[in-house]
């Protein structure tokens, strides 16, 4: 931004947020701008909350004198509802602006049940959620929602989703914020919607992998997707469908519930597995029952689950080969020690030692709340961009 003598009070938050530039000197040297114009921009984001003045800084000069004072974020003036939809399970939560989970909840939400239901549902919980946490509705500057989907970030909308019936197109923005109104009385927020393994893959980038510029993680629950990172930004393709890998054919002539045959989600999911193993008289019906007989040592489990990663590990060697990412992350229900063995034993044979000699294969560090997180911080940086923060500062008239 060097030599940006037209740099808004949006590009200064965001080097303030950045963390590149934290002191009115600092800011006048990246932007070029004079003193007094530094001032005023500032003056405007103190005006309208979203800075505070921190603790001393070092001493700019050599000779000494006073320490620079330090600019910050200020997280204190609003807070970010999300939420992330699973087959028969969701979880909502609010989150600060910085990120930091301060009321969370879990419980059953049937997405077959529709859109209307599941979305009203929401609303209900986010009321419930913010009298938990201590915080009024008026305070909420939006909602971010995961979705087990491919969706059209322009329009919010699913697109033929396979384990989403009733949901294609529909308008999901429209309906969660009118559902959190009704519970609220708080008025229309802003509601973004991504793919939850995209999400999941923004929050653990964000918060683990900062420095990684192609990061990918798969999830591997009821069905499989990928989320792809590429400098700090969620790669959807054109029109959301990126990382769909759940639905490459892989030879098999299993059905998949998107009416296809062969599908990689069709032999080697969390539901593919509790398949196998209900088969072999072992009662599972799902994902989560297939994580709770791994978390137990169940054998049966962990051969159909090491079985099931060596599937994925062949795919993931295209993958890899294709994105070249620096951190391969598997996440959800079958992301144990058996899945993994059988992902590297597959990638790392298929693979050319050139795609993985700087690879590292992990698993999920944020766990459960990886998509919650992602989608707290899809809504921050969507709001605080800088032309959005233009126009806010507008309509708050500072």
């Amino acid at each position: 931004m060097s030599g940006r003598a037209q740099a808004s009070a949006g590009e200064l938050l965001e080097l303030v947020r950045s963390g590149r530039a934290t002191t009115r000197g600092a800011l006048q040297q990246v932007t070029g701008l004079s003193r007094a114009t530094v001032g005023q921009r500032l003056d405007r984001l103190f005006r309208a909350g979203w800075l505070r003045e921190g603790a001393g800084g070092p001493v700019d000069s050599p000779l000494g004198g006073r320490p620079s004072i330090t600019l910050e974020f200020d997280d204190s003036h609003a807070v970010v509802l999300a939420a992330d939809l699973d087959t028969r399970h969701a979880r909502a939560a609010v989150l600060s602006l910085t990120g930091d989970l301060l009321a969370e909840h879990s419980g059953t939400l049937v997405i077959e049940d529709g859109p209307d239901v599941v979305l009203g549902e929401l609303g209900h919980w986010f009321a419930e959620l913010l009298e938990k946490a201590g915080h009024r509705a008026d305070e909420v500057c939006g909602i971010g929602l995961a979705v087990p989907g491919p969706v059209d970030s322009e329009t919010g909308r699913v697109v033929q989703p396979p384990i989403m019936p009733g949901w294609d197109g529909y308008d999901i923005r429209e309906r969660l914020a009118r559902a959190f109104d009704e519970h609220t009385g708080a008025g229309r927020v802003p509601v973004l919607v991504d793919n939850d393994a995209n999400l999941m893959a923004y929050g653990e980038q964000r918060t683990g992998y900062p420095q990684c510029s192609a990061f990918v993680l798969v999830k591997v629950s009821t069905g499989i997707g990928a989320g792809v990172v590429v400098d700090g930004s969620i790669y959807r393709g054109i029109d959301g469908g990126a990382g769909d890998i759940g639905h490459i054919r892989v030879g098999a002539d299993a059905l998949c519930r998107c009416g296809s045959y062969g599908c990689l989600a069709a032999v080697a999911s969390g539901g593919a597995v509790a398949r196998r193993l209900a088969e072999s008289g072992v009662p599972a019906a799902s994902g989560s029952d297939v994580r709770d007989l791994l978390t137990a040592g169940h054998p049966g489990a962990a051969a159909f689950a090491r079985e099931a990663g060596r599937q994925v590990g062949d795919v993931l060697a295209t993958v890899v080969t294709l994105l070249n990412p620096g951190v391969l992350m598997i996440a959800g229900d079958l992301a144990g020690t058996p899945f993994l063995t059988g992902v590297r034993e597959l990638l790392y044979q298929r693979a050319l030692p050139r795609s993985t000699a700087h690879l590292d294969v992990v698993t999920s560090r944020l766990g459960e709340r990886a998509g919650l997180v992602g989608a707290g911080a899809l809504v921050v940086e969507h709001l605080y961009a800088p032309g959005r923060v233009e126009e806010r500062l507008l309509a708050l008239g500072v």
